[in-house]
């Protein structure tokens, strides 16, 4: 091990790690949002709606990241359609991500028994009322550590972005493994910078789950 080359090259995987946290809590950030739009949208059987959502989630679990990435990048621009490679990364991470998302939060909700709904409807809430005091708090306790999963999953998933030329952690490794040729120590600072990036999330993880649960959202007789 070569501990002058990591040192002299620590500021690159920083870097690289800046772009793949930045560029990764975008599409998560987004992917938060369309997963509960269209778990709201099936939970609720919106018509029409309910089908585009459901055609929508199979596509995007059944496909790979890297295939969308190739779509939105080189497929896109040959009907006129040019998207900016940090654009490709964040659409390709949302697109997917919200997939996994809905039906993260869809388990949630099911979760929720039907007679505190009823419950919310007989105190005279209103659907958004209902849904936001609610279904949602309790439904959070059952689906907080999926959806910390499938952060923790969404954050890996970032490492094909270098696909798309952007220089993250894993554009930057493949770049100094090849020119410098330590394989070694640039897998070694990929290592630490990747637990570095989800060893956070994990605690993050951790400390929601007991708290969701010691404030009395997973209770089903909150209501």
């Amino acid at each position: 091990m070569d501990w002058s080359f990591v040192l002299a090259h620590v500021q690159d995987f920083l870097a690289g790690a800046w772009v793949t946290l930045r560029f990764g809590l975008y599409g998560i950030g987004c992917s938060l949002v369309l997963g509960l739009v269209c778990c709201l949208v099936r939970f609720f059987r919106v018509p029409l709606l309910k089908s585009l959502v459901h055609v929508y989630i199979e596509v995007a679990r059944n496909t790979p990241l890297l295939i969308q990435l190739f779509f939105l990048y080189a497929g896109l621009p040959r009907a006129g359609i040019r998207l900016s490679a940090e654009a490709c990364a964040v659409i390709g991470l949302t697109f997917l991500g919200g997939a996994y998302m809905a039906e993260a939060f869809r388990s949630g909700l099911e979760s929720v028994d039907r007679f505190q709904r009823e419950a919310g409807e007989c105190l005279g809430l209103t659907w958004g009322q209902n849904v936001r005091y609610v279904l949602l708090p309790q439904a959070m306790a059952t689906a907080s550590p999926a959806l910390f999963a499938n952060i923790i999953f969404l954050l890996k998933e970032t490492s094909v972005f270098s696909v798309l030329a952007l220089m993250d952690l894993m554009n930057v490794a493949d770049t100094l493994r090849t020119s410098g040729g330590r394989t070694i120590e640039v897998l070694f600072l990929l290592v630490v910078a990747y637990v570095a990036l989800l060893l956070p999330v994990s605690l993050a993880a951790t400390f929601t789950e007991r708290r969701l649960k010691y404030a009395g959202f997973g209770d089903q007789r909150s209501v």
